[in-house]
């Protein structure tokens, strides 16, 4: 399935991003112009066009938005690697209800690309733990996906 292209999220990959999964965000750094990269787990695909996810206020990622839209996701799933690229813009800057200052930023998508090399496949997707105390990471969770959902 390497290098296929579509304009939207097709049916695996849109109900795979119905729940919380380890993913990269790459965006244009604001200072230099260069590629920038982060690790986030808190998005959702809103429908087949749109992504949303959650970044902190102070983080990289969050400036370099406001300031170049250019985006793209990348998750590894169903065997392959994907790149969800298009154009982000923070919706929610301050998500209300949430202790932390938390904006909700939206993805619309332009591309959607399996970028697997050719003859090969994931065995084993990305795992994660959260290293902080389980029930206070459980109630952020579920605050978060709360509010991606019914934004």
């Amino acid at each position: 399935m390497a290098n296929e292209v579509e304009s939207e999220l097709v049916g695996p990959l849109f109900e795979a991003l119905q729940k919380e999964r380890f993913c990269f965000l790459s965006t244009v750094d604001y200072e230099s112009g260069g590629p920038n990269t982060a690790a986030l787990s808190w998005l959702l695909a809103a429908d087949i066009r749109t992504i949303r996810f959650v970044i902190e206020q102070k983080s990289r990622a969050f400036h370099n938005v406001r300031k170049n839209q250019q985006a793209s996701i990348t998750v590894m799933m169903n065997e392959s690697a994907y790149s969800i690229t298009g154009k982000a813009f923070v919706k929610d800057e301050q998500i209300p209800g949430i202790p932390l200052k938390l904006s909700l930023i939206e993805l619309k998508i332009a591309e959607v690309r399996d970028i697997m090399f050719y003859g090969a496949r994931i065995i084993k997707e990305p795992q994660y733990d959260k290293t902080y105390d389980k029930k206070a990471a459980d109630k952020l969770d579920q605050q978060v996906m709360d509010a991606l959902r019914m934004a």
